[in-house]
């Protein structure tokens, strides 16, 4: 079973092997090419993304307050470069920060600098998917994925969507790891005791936070009342 959240400082160093994934995979990669996931976004423009919520969100930990946000911002003629760049200015920021320091983030958790390094892990493990790397994710990181969408995001997804139905319990199970969670019916569904669900859903735990981000991955296998937990597996519970 997996300890979630990590301790703060523990994802520094899977921060800096996505990160290093990252850059490799645009080393190798044409930056023309599609990414099927992301609209119309083009490598180019996924890196620009990541590249420049990485330089945000160092901002954010070095200030500790809100910050103006241009993710779109142009970046340098060496795209590489720039996103390497980008990478280090945030592991750096990361490295020196006091996790327990008061901090502006947009989560429903307290306001500290810890926030983030969970964040930027997670930012970068599904843009990294989205890159067409192979990386193989750390299954239990893919987990912590998983929880931070529903102890983080699903909450607060009023802010970016309707609330998703669920009418009644559904399991949410990673298959590799153990790990399990049962979302409850509200506006919008929470987290509560494991109690016989009326749905389930079982994978790997990389193919769940996938699919809890709305990327390709591996149909989770359903069990119970399908269409109830297909329904939520399809509603929007991220921004």
């Amino acid at each position: 079973m997996t300890t979630m959240p990590f301790a703060p400082r523990d994802y520094l160093p899977v921060l800096a092997e996505l990160t290093g994934a990252f850059t490799e995979a645009l080393r190798t990669t044409d930056p023309a090419a599609p990414v099927p996931d992301c609209g119309d976004w083009t490598v180019a423009d996924l890196a620009t993304h990541l590249g420049n919520v990485h330089r945000w969100a160092a901002t954010v930990v070095r200030t500790g307050e809100v910050q103006p946000q241009d993710f779109a911002a142009e970046a340098s003629a060496d795209l590489v470069a720039w996103y390497a760049e980008s990478a280090q200015l945030l592991l750096g920021e990361l490295e020196v920060a006091d996790p327990a320091a008061p901090c502006w983030h947009f989560g429903g958790t307290g306001k500290t600098k810890a926030f983030w390094f969970r964040r930027q892990v997670h930012e970068t493990a599904v843009h990294l998917a989205d890159s067409g790397s192979g990386h193989a994710l750390d299954p239990a990181v893919a987990a912590d994925g998983v929880d931070e969408v529903l102890t983080v995001w699903l909450p607060r997804v009023t802010r970016w969507h309707p609330a998703p139905s669920l009418a009644a319990p559904l399991a949410l199970r990673a298959t590799d790891t153990g790990d399990a969670w049962t979302l409850h019916p509200g506006q919008p569904p929470a987290l509560g005791p494991a109690v016989e669900p009326a749905a389930t859903a079982e994978a790997p735990a990389r193919d769940l936070l996938l699919r809890l981000w709305k990327r390709t991955a591996t149909p989770p296998r359903l069990s119970g009342d399908t269409a109830l937990a297909g329904q939520f597996l399809r509603a929007p519970v991220t921004a």
